[in-house]
């Protein structure tokens, strides 16, 4: 990593690093609170608070809470339908809190999986997850196109049993491009999600497009494409009989022509991958 990135790119690394530790921190206090009766909304509610205090004035998007079905987006049809509900977590029942604060000008976008007490499903997609991960890095360090990669995730997840629920996000994205958010005094919103942060994707669709990329990665011919370097926040997302399971966190692309440092998970240090050391 260290011939491929230079100091001041290291430097900005950790500012994503430390963004993305404290969404998961935040993920996991949250899980830790959450009791038969709590609803959707109030899961939501609870992260940004806990952020709020801890210093997040601004968003990528605002937090989700799905719990039961929703955790495989079963039925869902428009994008009114991601955000939070009144339904209440009971005993058993699988949850995902999905969360993308931005922090001192650098965004995190992560998406944290469990359940209220045991769920022998959700874990097992959790623990097939693993694969998907080690899948994706290393066909973005092969210079697979976006595309291509995306078709491999999904052969993997019909190996598996499993259905693709990431292709019900809009686009049917599987990651997308973050970057830097300049940071201001306000920090105003448009149906949940941080305008500037989104001027920076909206900025990056414009420049990608006349350059002959995209930074959405999708199944559609726009991400026939390499990997574009930057920072792109990656959610394969499982589904299965109405249980659904997914990790997001953010993979660096440095365009090395080493292909060990051509790409990188930005921190290993994460609950999930923690939880595969533990199983193994």
């Amino acid at each position: 990593m260290t011939t491929a990135v230079t100091e001041q790119r290291l430097a900005d690394l950790r500012g994503f690093r430390e963004v993305q530790q404290l969404a998961y921190a935040c993920a996991e206090a949250v899980a830790a609170r959450l009791e038969p009766g709590v609803t959707e909304r109030e899961a939501a509610r609870m992260q940004r608070e806990w952020l709020h205090e801890r210093g997040v004035r601004d968003w990528f998007h605002l937090p989700f809470a799905w719990f039961g079905d929703r955790t495989a987006f079963t039925d869902f049809r428009i994008p009114l339908q991601f955000f939070p509900t009144g339904r209440q977590l009971e005993p058993g029942m699988p949850f995902i809190l999905d969360m993308a604060p931005v922090y001192r000008g650098h965004t995190a976008d992560i998406g944290y999986s469990g359940s209220l007490g045991a769920n022998p499903v959700q874990h097992r997609l959790m623990a097939d997850l693993r694969a998907h991960r080690e899948l994706i890095l290393r066909e973005v360090r092969e210079r697979r196109s976006l595309r291509e990669i995306y078709q491999d995730v999904d052969r993997l997840m019909v190996r598996q049993g499993y259905a693709n629920r990431h292709r019900a996000y809009p686009f049917g994205v599987i990651a997308h491009k973050v970057d830097r958010v300049p940071e201001r005094r306000l920090s105003p919103r448009l149906f949940g999600f941080g305008t500037r942060a989104l001027r920076g994707l909206a900025s990056d669709a414009l420049h990608g497009h006349r350059e002959g990329w995209s930074p959405l990665w999708s199944p559609y011919r726009f991400s026939d494409h390499p990997p574009q370097p930057g920072l792109w926040a990656v959610e394969p997302h499982l589904g299965f009989r109405g249980t659904g399971a997914k990790f997001e966190e953010i993979l660096v692309v440095t365009g090395s022509r080493d292909p060990e440092e051509s790409a990188f998970w930005l921190d290993d240090d994460l609950p999930h991958v923690r939880r595969w050391a533990e199983e193994r």
